[in-house]
């Protein structure tokens, strides 16, 4: 199943990238804004299958058309991602309501201690430096005036790490992120705004409903920064960046995540 191209047609969004790697940026996929225009930029974080898959640079290419400014996507893993869709996208629920297998469990364990030695090389924190690294080494060379930050499952738990720190991301979209904890949600200083899948074994309900409760609490206070949350009817972990387009519900949710992000860097990132 996980070789098989028909169990991962819907996972692959159409189109074909169109921007470009660079090289003095560790292997960056750039999709360029207008050409000169420094006001603002945004950063996209990748998922556990970092830059190998094409949906992360279409997605770019998109962004920068709709916000008419340049948007990067580093290498998190150093050209050596996790694992690949083809591994583990197959095994996962592709939509709310759909339980794993225990035979779906036992492959995705089986698979994670396989790549335990590439899991350690990766950990978040390593993934945390390079991102900090990249957006230091961006606004310093092409000394963009504000920086946004949109990052999906593993990206979006680096995206909450980075988020404690207004001298990197000015603004944050968090998609369904991979695992973070409550003070790492606390420890966000800048605006943020959260895309939710309806089933996430990742951010559950406890967790997504305790993030909320943070914001909600700084209200009135010097350390409130804008926030909003929305919920995704019948999506599952993933959907925002790898969603089975075949199923009306997922790619509605899908196309109204990505409408929320461009929204999102218009409403808190000058243009």
């Amino acid at each position: 199943m996980a070789s098989c191209d028909n169990c991962l047609e819907g996972y692959v969004l159409p189109g074909e990238p169109t921007g470009s790697i660079v090289s003095e940026f560790n292997q960056a996929y750039l999709a360029k804004g207008p050409e000169g225009y420094t006001k603002r930029a945004v950063v996209y974080l990748t998922d556990i299958f970092g830059l190998p898959p094409k949906n992360s640079k279409i997605m770019a290419d998109e962004l920068a058309k709709k916000l008419s400014c340049d948007v990067w996507v580093p290498d998190l893993f150093d050209g050596k991602p996790i694992a690949t869709v083809e591994e583990l996208v197959p095994l996962s629920p592709d939509r709310a309501g759909v339980a794993m297998t225990l035979s779906q469990k036992l492959q995705i364990m089986f698979k994670m201690i396989t790549r335990i030695f590439a899991f350690y090389a990766n950990r978040p924190a390593v993934s945390e430096i390079r991102a900090t690294a990249f957006i230091k080494k961006l606004r310093e060379e092409k000394q963009y005036e504000t920086v946004g930050a949109v990052g999906y499952c593993w990206g979006g738990m680096v995206g909450v790490r980075i988020g404690c720190d207004p001298l990197l991301a000015n603004s944050l979209v968090i998609c369904h992120p991979g695992l973070i904890t409550i003070n790492q949600i606390k420890a966000i200083k800048v605006p943020a705004a959260w895309v939710c899948a309806e089933d996430d074994m990742s951010f559950g309900p406890a967790l997504r409903q305790e993030a909320e409760a943070v914001f909600r609490g700084r209200e009135g206070k010097e350390d409130y920064v804008e926030n909003e949350f929305k919920d995704y009817k019948g999506t599952a972990h993933g959907f925002a960046c790898r969603p089975n387009l075949g199923i009306p519900e997922v790619k509605e949710g899908y196309e109204k995540a990505f409408e929320q992000t461009i929204s999102w860097f218009n409403k808190t990132l000058p243009a």
